[in-house]
């Protein structure tokens, strides 16, 4: 029985082997397309986002004008990061913890898009944790060989 079992993870190891690369692209993208469409959602009706900061999302330490700022900022910026896949576990850390700011400011969320939150944070920590993957900037700079000078 335990050699049925070795060998099947061995068989599901070597299928699923070459498909990290695109689950760890599939979830950047992911992430980062949900997160640059509400930060342009809240840049294209900024009335509405200071309203939101101003009124309803309860962000901790923050006055609300700086909170709308950063958070807009944040929603536009740190997905093209992920995109690239360019400093992507801190990025992607730095985007985890945003998110889950968002959930504590903004109570309406825990009813509706807790859900949402909860598969977003995750998809951040398998980038977090395993990196972006093969097809990423990271990869491409950490593949550079690197020069030795003259003084080693």
């Amino acid at each position: 029985m335990l050699n049925f079992m070795k060998h099947i993870d061995g068989v599901a190891q070597r299928i699923t082997d070459p498909l990290v690369p695109f689950l760890l692209l599939f979830t950047r993208l992911w992430v980062a397309w949900v997160f640059f469409k509400s930060g342009m959602v809240k840049y294209s009706s900024w009335d509405s986002t200071l309203y939101l900061f101003e009124f309803e999302y309860q962000v901790p330490l923050l006055p609300w004008q700086l909170a709308a700022y950063m958070g807009t900022a944040a929603e536009l910026i740190l997905p093209v990061f992920l995109i690239l896949g360019l400093f992507t576990r801190p990025m992607a850390l730095i985007l985890f913890m945003f998110n889950a700011i968002a959930v504590m400011s903004y109570p309406l969320l825990w009813e509706k898009g807790f859900f949402d939150h909860q598969l977003w944070g995750m998809m951040m920590l398998v980038n977090v944790f395993w990196g972006a993957g093969l097809f990423s900037v990271d990869k491409l700079i950490s593949s550079v060989p690197k020069k030795h000078s003259a003084l080693q």
